[in-house]
């Protein structure tokens, strides 16, 4: 039985490695394990650990941004979107080749029949904080601990344990509240996230889409803004910012 364990130990430490190779080789940026099978729909259940990895965005596209998001941005964020799907789809295939059950969630997700409105399958961001990679910030975006907001993520659910400490950080936004002015949808509460409390107690989803929607109609059909993400003082070329 020892010996059955040890084997089983190596072969998950060797697909391990196969994932975080793959992720990196195929442009990610950082990659976290953690197990949420408590925060997802019954379904899922089958499928606790999260893999959750992300692709830094470019700091010169989100620069670009002012009062209103860029063309550039649009095609960059769906760009990258993309490229998260295919990670995620090569991810899944590993994991099947291996005999492990595997569910990709899409990169860019919003269900209208979701019992949350605009919300999907599950927050990218559940699997991004447990796995101890960041917060979410004031203006209900995950907050790498390095790359700020400037980040886009993925997520694959699997059977396969993963090693996880589901040690999530604390926030690190305190009296910072630089994208709650920016927010032209006046959408954030400028209440700082703690583990356990709702979207609705940081940011009103509904006013930040029907904002985007009547304004940003002609930049990618309204989908995309980037402010909030623009005026974040925290990321990895100046982690030294007062806060």
């Amino acid at each position: 039985m020892i010996k059955d364990t040890a084997n089983k130990s190596n072969i998950n430490n060797d697909i391990i490695k196969e994932i975080r190779a793959l992720i990196y080789s195929m442009g990610g940026s950082f990659f976290g394990f953690s197990n949420i099978g408590d925060y997802l729909p019954q379904q899922l259940r089958d499928y606790p650990y999260a893999v959750t990895f992300g692709i830094r965005l470019s700091d010169a596209i989100i620069d670009e941004i002012d009062q209103k998001p860029t063309f550039t941005y649009f095609n960059h964020y769906r760009s990258v979107n993309a490229l998260i799907d295919q990670i995620s789809l090569r991810v899944v295939l590993l994991l099947n080749g291996e005999g492990y059950n595997a569910y990709s969630i899409a990169a860019s997700q919003s269900i209208p029949t979701s019992p949350v409105p605009y919300s999907g399958v599950i927050p990218h961001k559940t699997g991004a904080v447990h796995s101890g990679q960041g917060w979410i910030g004031k203006n209900g975006l995950f907050i790498h601990k390095e790359y700020g907001p400037r980040v886009r993520l993925g997520t694959v659910l699997t059977d396969l344990e993963l090693p996880c400490d589901n040690k999530p950080m604390t926030s690190q936004c305190s009296g910072c509240n630089k994208c709650v002015t920016a927010c032209p949808a006046m959408a954030l509460m400028g209440n700082e996230w703690s583990m356990g409390v709702e979207r609705e107690h940081i940011v009103d989803a509904r006013a930040c889409s029907e904002y985007m929607n009547q304004n940003f109609k002609n930049i990618g059909r309204g989908s995309v803004c980037g402010i909030c993400i623009k005026v974040c003082p925290y990321s990895k070329r100046n982690k030294s910012v007062n806060l």
